[in-house]
């Protein structure tokens, strides 16, 4: 062959690996790394490539007289010593469809062939197999007899650890994870003293579950039987993160598994688990509701070979993959608290089941964030704990891939399948995904195949519906058996010493129970750390006012823009409008006010989060928060400018189209960071609806299940307009069915001094409720709504504005109507036109907690008047009337009746018709000053 020639093989090698044979291109490491280490890495990988691409042209300048005819073979017109190239590539590519993978060998009978790995596919046979063939890439010398060629592949793709790398696009991430599988054939060679350890952890999980269903016979734990490998992996990902530097790991599963995880990694005391199991609870019902004991977190520190680290694992819902997201929120703000712009101190690992992995679309949706600047962790490391089953669904009725963790190609993230009855193979796949996720900071996902032992709960009977695989599963070893046996082949242990480990940990267990027996768990705190001077109850009222020379200041600092910045016209007009509205030369709008809340905040030192859909500009055009050089493009959040200490922080995001990821996300950060003003704002306040789960099992009932309490902000555009009935109703009446407990604050703010003064309040109040916040869209640019200078540097947030009437006028009105939010206006406009001045109007700003004490103060006012009337936009079935009406009752004098004025009950929130909308709202508001 000419020298100057480029063989089939090589423009193979090329096609495969990267169009540039001197190195591998552009490698999209985070920018966030120095530039050191980053062109360090990357010349590490452009002398990987530059190897292998010597070895792979070397290789293919074999000897032409040993290559016999190929006309009669499949490839005929393919280069004879190339085809191995090409069987290299199938087997990377499909080798994991030929792996020896499930335990119960369920499948082995029918799975798939792939033509691809059949030499004849390449016009080979057995006669070849004793020829020198190239390897190319392969981690081997540059030539070998194909018989060796092929068990390395058969080892490294074949095995017990079965690799899906292909679909990843950065040669740099492939050609590495290739290296490091191939170069040890993916199996593992553990010291003596780590596979004793593995054991070990394999005895306490069985042993644990063992215990659990002898003594709690017909009790719910949702056992990790048959999945026992799932300890020694999170062990030894726990002693390799240490070594690596890492500080903090954030661990996120559902039920299945919990209490074993609880018990053998994160160290909670396996009394208070048995007290749980006897319900016998710390807590009592002024400490909320509670939750079952396998919903419920914990938080530790463990001791490593080399070092502290601290781990925590999230309490978790029913609701399977919602916690995704969350955990994800809860690891980037502790990035941000660690300024951890690396992000190699805190990293995550989620343990999934198979069935939702693949089933539920949160999951796609936590993938998409991965890489999304205001939302990107690093990476997690997922574990799909693969059951093979979903409650009694067939894999085949539970996704239409052939894997359940297809998904996670859309991040292309690389996937490792492992047989979860070889714990040595489950463990180095962990040490890969670690060393990949700190490497290359990207998602990781491995595949535990392994079986559930018993039903989807062990009350359930599995074997009514899957009869061939619980056959199969009664008379399979259990993983403790099988490797205990496999190490006492190797001369490891001997039967004394694990019998002996046993027994011990038996008596351990048996005197826990003993000695725990009638008493109450111990009771965590959960007020520690980041939350210490915060309270549940009885925060004092701080003050929100901000004197008019630090405003004034801050627009002026927030609004003045550098030399070469091209603001739009339209923007520049808006911000000088807002530095002569600190100036107090005209009123203050909304846009405004809550600039200069967050402003203020930051410049004291705050820190202050925003996401959403369009939250830069605003759906509605009046934030700004984020401005575009209109020459470059290049953009500027203004807020920035006033950052002071090293916690103040200001950001806000445009957020990927997605309320239920995105929202659980801000909750994560929330919990994670109690001193950060975070906020989630919808588009439209419907649109919350899309999370509905995170509302319900996170944000509303957090604090009553868990004892987490939480800040978040869901700021949620309410009103009607004529919009329809997706665009007017945040469903009032739904957060207000959630109250309970003081759990929630939910507001419907008609000024944009109750605006500024409500987050003001929402950041410095030293206790930590969700606020639901109904904010306006036609109000924004209202100036009937708009607020005085004065406003902000006095007073504070009210729960109820009345109106300052002189007592002649108090002594004359003849109705007093009670209202909240856009309402007020329509009716105050209604009243002007008609004149009824002889009709009070009263706003309930905060509809809880309700101001029931400053309402019947307000009622006793108007002690000549009978007639009462609650008056909302919304339907009769909707808003807040059926939700407070007790309330408005109970505030009334005994001579007054109460009356509602609203919309006819409907089951969308409003018409779709412009033209009946008004007819509606003028109908409610002559029915309101006239009837």
């Amino acid at each position: 062959m000419d020298d100057g020639m480029i063989s089939l093989a090589q423009m193979q090698w090329l096609e495969l690996y990267g169009a540039d044979a001197s190195g591998c291109g552009d490698v999209p490491f985070e920018q966030e790394d120095s530039d050191g280490a980053l062109l360090h890495r990357h010349a590490e990988m452009q002398q990987l490539m530059r190897r292998q691409f010597r070895m792979g042209r070397e290789s293919c300048r074999h000897d032409q007289s040993e290559i016999a005819s190929s006309n009669d073979h499949v490839i005929a017109n393919v280069e004879y010593p190339s085809r191995v190239l090409y069987l290299i590539h199938a087997y990377r590519m499909h080798g994991h469809r030929h792996a020896d993978l499930d335990p119960l060998k369920l499948s082995s009978n029918d799975r798939s062939i792939v033509a691809d790995l059949a030499l004849r596919y390449y016009g080979l046979t057995d006669d070849d197999l004793g020829r020198i063939f190239p390897t190319g890439d392969l981690h081997a010398p540059p030539q070998m007899p194909l018989r060796d060629i092929l068990s390395i592949l058969q080892e490294t793709y074949c095995g017990h650890i079965a690799p899906e790398l292909m679909h990843i696009s950065d040669t740099a991430r492939r050609v590495w994870l290739q290296e490091k599988l191939e170069s040890v054939r993916s199996k593992a060679n553990f010291s003596a003293d780590k596979k004793k350890k593995i054991l070990e952890k394999i005895m306490k999980a069985e042993e644990f579950e063992r215990f659990l269903h002898t003594r709690y016979a017909g009790q719910k734990r949702f056992s990790l039987e048959g999945g026992e490998s799932v300890i020694p992996m999170l062990d030894h990902l726990i002693d390799e993160a240490a070594e690596k530097g890492v500080e903090e790991l954030i661990f996120g599963m559902a039920h299945r598994g919990r209490l074993n995880v609880l018990a053998n990694i994160m160290g909670k005391p396996i009394s208070d688990i048995f007290a749980e199991f006897e319900g016998i609870y710390y807590s009592d019902a002024s400490e909320g509701a509670g939750d079952v004991k396998y919903h419920l977190g914990c938080s530790t520190d463990v001791v490593t070979r080399t070092g502290n680290i601290h781990l925590s694992l999230a309490f978790n819902p029913s609701h399977l993959e919602a916690i995704t997201p969350v955990i994800l929120g809860s690891i980037r703000a502790r990035q941000c608290r660690r300024k951890d712009k690396a992000r190699r101190k805190v990293m995550g690992v989620l343990l999934h089941g198979d069935a939702a992995f693949a089933g539920q679309g949160i999951v796609a949706e936590s993938l998409n964030l991965s890489e999304l600047s205001g939302y990107k962790t690093g990476g997690t490391i997922h574990v799909v704990i693969n059951n093979q089953i979903g409650f009694t669904t067939n894999p085949y009725n539970a996704r239409s891939t052939l894997y359940c963790t297809d998904i996670a190609k859309m991040v292309q993230a690389p996937i490792l399948h492992v047989n979860g009855d070889d714990p040595e193979a489950c463990c180095l796949a962990m040490d890969l995904a670690m060393e990949y996720r700190i490497r290359f900071r990207s998602d990781v996902v491995i595949d535990l195949v392994c079986y559930r032992r018993h039903g989807h709960n062990e009350a359930d009977a599995p074997e009514i519906t899957q009869p061939l695989m619980y056959q199969t599963i009664a008379l399979h070893p259990t993983l403790y058996q099988l490797y205990r046996d496999n190490l006492l082949k190797q001369g490891v242990v001997t039967d004394a010493e694990v019998d002996e480990a046993v027994a011990q940990y038996r008596l351990c267990m048996t005197r826990m129970k003993e000695e725990q027996s009638g008493k109450s768990p111990s009771r965590p705190n959960s007020l520690r750390g980041r939350w210490h001077g915060f309270t549940h109850i009885g925060a004092e009222e701080p003050t929100t006012t901000v004197a008019a020379d630090t405003l004034q200041s801050l627009a002026e600092q927030v609004y003045t823009f550098p030399e070469g910045f091209t603001l739009s016209r339209q923007v520049s007009k808006i911000f000088m409008q807002r530095i002569e509205m600190m100036r107090g030369d005209t009123e203050i709008d909304w846009g405004c006010a809550e600039a200069m809340a967050y402003a203020s905040l930051v410049q004291e030192g705050g820190w202050v989060r925003i996401s959403g859909q369009d939250s830069g500009r605003g759906t509605f055009a009046h934030r700004h928060a984020i401005v575009y050089d209109q020459k470059t493009g290049r953009g500027l959040m203004p807020i920035r400018k006033v950052e002071n200490g090293p916690l103040s922080h200001f950001i806000v995001i445009d957020s990927m189209l997605s309320e239920a990821a995105v929202m659980a996300f801000e909750y994560g950060y929330s919990i994670a960071e109690p001193r950060a003003l975070v906020i989630w704002e919808a588009q439209f306040g419907d649109f919350a609806n899309n999370a509905q789960v995170i509302i319900d099992q996170f944000i509303t009932s957090g604090e009553s299940k868990w004892r987490r309490m939480s800040g978040l902000v869901l700021w949620l555009p309410h009103g009607y307009e004529g919009q329809g009935g997706e665009h007017s109703s945040a469903r009032l009446e739904r957060f207000l069915q959630l109250a309970a407990e003081d759990n929630i604050q939910v507001v419907n703010p008609t000024t944009p001094a109750q605006l500024f003064h409500l987050l003001r309040r929402q950041y410095l109040i030293k206790t930590r409720k969700p606020l639901i916040l109904f904010s306006p869209k036609s109000l924004l640019r209202k100036r009937l709504t708009f607020s005085s200078l004065v406003d902000l540097t006095s007073g504070g947030f009210q729960p109820l504005l009345a109106e300052s009437l002189p007592a002649v006028v108090v002594a004359n009105v003849q109705r007093v109507l009670l209202c909240s939010g856009k309402v007020y206006y329509d009716l105050f406009e209604a009243r002007e036109i008609l004149k009824r001045y002889e009709v009070a109007i009263v706003r309930i700003e905060s509809l809880y907690p309700f101001p029931k004490t400053m309402l019947i103060q307000e009622m006793a006012k108007y002690h000549a008047t009978t007639k009462v009337l609650w008056v909302q936009e919304e339907p009769e079935n909707q808003g807040a009337w059926y939700q407070i009406k007790h309330h408005l009752k109970r505030s009334l004098l005994p001579t007054q009746k109460l009356y509602h004025i609203s919309r006819a009950a409907l089951a969308a929130p409003a018409s779709g018709s412009s033209k009946r909308h008004a007819m509606e709202q003028q109908l409610l508001l002559d029915r309101a000053l006239t009837l």
